[in-house]
C-alpha cells in the first residue's frame, strides 16, 4: 500500500476527520488516480486511507479513519446501504430524492439522485470514478432499481483531470420523465437540465413558498431564474394570481411553461420572459411595476472562496433591485447555492442590499437545503445552499 506523509502540523483535520487533503498538506508520497493510499502524520501515526488525485489541489479524499478497515467492493457495497438506508428514515414528501450526497455520506465525489425508477449519479472525484462499476452494481442492488444514468459532464471533473462523460450505465430508458412532489407533477430532463436534472435541494423551500403564497394571498408573484418552474407550480398551487418566469435559458423557460400546464393551470395565470435577471428587474424597476412576492434562486456565482467578492456583488445587486420591486408587506424567497459564500456573509449582502435599496424588512426564516442533502458536523461544507425570507415593512 502508497503512503503519503504529511508535513508537522498539518493532521489536525484529519483528526477531526474531515475528509480532505490538501497538496500543501504532504510531505511526499504518490499514486496513481484514484488509487487507495495510507495516510499517515510526519510521526508515521495511521491517519486514513485515502483515494489519490495527481491532478487535483484536493489531492486526497479520506474514504475511514479506521486502520483496521479494508477499502474493497465490500466497503463501497456496505457505504451505499448506509446512505440509501438513511434516506429511507426520512419524511420526504416526493418520488424523488437525494440518495448519496459525497463527502457527507462518506462517499467523496459521489452524488446521486433517484428520480422514481430511474438513479441518475455523478461521479466527480478520481476515486469514485476508479471505483464507478463497484458503486453503479452497488447502487442498482441496494435500491432494487434497474436503470442509472451518468451525468458527469460538470466542469469539476477537469479539476480532477478527468474528462466529462454522460450516458446511461446500467440498462436504458427515457430521459425526459415527471417526478411528483407535493401533489405537483414536474417534467424534468436527466440528460441535458442543471446538475442530475432538478433543484432536488429546494424541494422543502418550494413548499414553504406555497404555504406563504396560500396564507398571505399574494396577487402577483416573480420567480427569477426559473429554471423548471418549480417555485411557478408551487405559487400557482397556493392560489397565486399571476406569476412571472425569468430565466435566460430558452429550454428551461419552455420547461417551466410545459409545467405549468401539467399541472392545469391557466396560461393566463402565467407569463414566461427568456431574459436576464438582472436587465429585466432594472426595467421593472423603470417601469413602475411591483410585486407580492419573488424568488430568488441565482445559479452558483461563487465556486469558491476565492470569488466570493465579485460574486457579493452580483448578489448584492439582485437582492437591491428585488427589495425595490416588493410591495409593502411582500415576501422574498433569496438564495445562495455558493460554496464560497458562507451562512453570515450571505446574510450581510442581503442586509447591505436593503440599506441601499433603502427598504428595510423582517427576515422570518432562514433555509437550507432538503434533508436528503445531508450536511454533517465533520463536513461542515456540506451546507452549500442557504435562504433567507424577508417581509418588507
Amino acid at each position: 500500500m502508497k503512503t503519503l506523509k504529511l508535513r508537522p502540523g498539518k493532521d489536525r483535520s484529519l483528526r477531526r476527520r474531515h475528509p480532505w487533503i490538501f497538496e500543501s498538506a504532504i510531505a511526499r508520497g504518490s499514486a496513481d488516480a484514484g488509487e487507495t493510499v495510507r495516510v499517515e502524520s510526519d510521526s508515521g501515526e495511521f491517519l486514513a486511507w485515502a483515494a489519490f488525485s495527481p491532478a487535483s489541489k484536493i489531492r486526497a479524499r479520506a474514504w475511514s479513519f479506521v486502520e483496521a478497515q479494508r477499502i474493497d467492493a465490500a466497503f463501497f457495497t456496505d457505504a451505499v446501504a448506509r446512505a440509501v438506508g438513511a434516506r429511507a428514515r426520512l419524511d420526504i414528501a416526493s418520488d424523488a430524492m437525494r440518495l448519496v450526497h459525497g463527502e457527507s455520506d462518506g462517499l467523496p465525489g459521489l452524488v446521486v439522485d433517484r428520480y422514481g425508477d430511474t438513479l441518475v449519479a455523478q461521479f466527480l472525484s478520481a476515486g469514485a470514478q476508479r471505483w464507478k462499476d463497484v458503486l453503479a452494481d452497488a447502487l442498482l442492488a441496494k435500491t432494487g432499481l434497474g436503470k442509472l444514468y451518468e451525468r458527469s459532464d460538470t466542469s469539476s471533473r477537469a479539476l480532477e483531470g478527468m474528462p466529462e462523460t454522460a450516458g446511461w450505465l446500467r440498462s436504458s430508458g427515457p430521459t425526459n420523465l415527471v417526478l411528483h412532489e407535493h401533489g405537483w407533477e414536474l417534467g424534468i430532463d436527466i440528460a441535458h437540465g442543471h446538475k442530475t436534472g432538478f433543484y432536488l435541494d429546494q424541494r422543502d423551500n418550494r413548499r414553504r413558498f406555497a404555504d406563504y403564497t396560500r396564507r398571505l394571498g399574494f396577487g402577483q408573484v416573480l420567480n427569477c431564474y426559473c429554471y423548471s418552474g418549480g417555485f411557478s407550480v408551487a405559487a400557482l398551487s397556493a392560489g397565486a394570481g399571476h406569476v412571472t418566469s425569468i430565466d435566460s435559458s430558452s429550454g428551461a423557460i419552455a420547461m417551466a411553461s410545459d409545467n405549468v400546464a401539467r399541472n392545469g393551470f391557466h396560461a393566463d395565470s402565467a407569463s414566461f420572459m427568456d431574459a436576464d435577471v438582472n436587465a429585466s428587474l432594472r426595467l421593472f424597476h423603470a417601469e413602475g411595476r411591483s410585486f407580492d412576492a419573488i424568488v430568488l434562486d441565482p445559479p452558483k456565482f461563487a465556486p469558491s472562496i476565492a470569488h466570493a467578492e465579485r460574486a457579493a456583488r452580483a448578489y448584492k445587486d439582485i437582492n437591491r433591485l428585488a427589495l425595490k420591486l416588493l410591495n409593502p408587506g411582500g415576501v422574498l424567497f433569496t438564495f445562495s447555492c455558493s460554496g464560497g459564500i458562507g451562512v453570515e456573509l450571505f446574510h450581510k449582502i442581503v442586509a447591505s442590499a436593503g440599506i441601499d435599496a433603502a427598504v428595510d424588512a423582517f427576515i422570518c426564516e432562514r433555509m437550507g437545503g432538503a434533508p436528503d442533502h445531508s450536511m454533517t458536523v465533520q463536513f461542515p461544507e456540506g451546507e452549500y445552499l442557504k435562504g433567507l425570507v424577508l417581509m418588507r415593512k
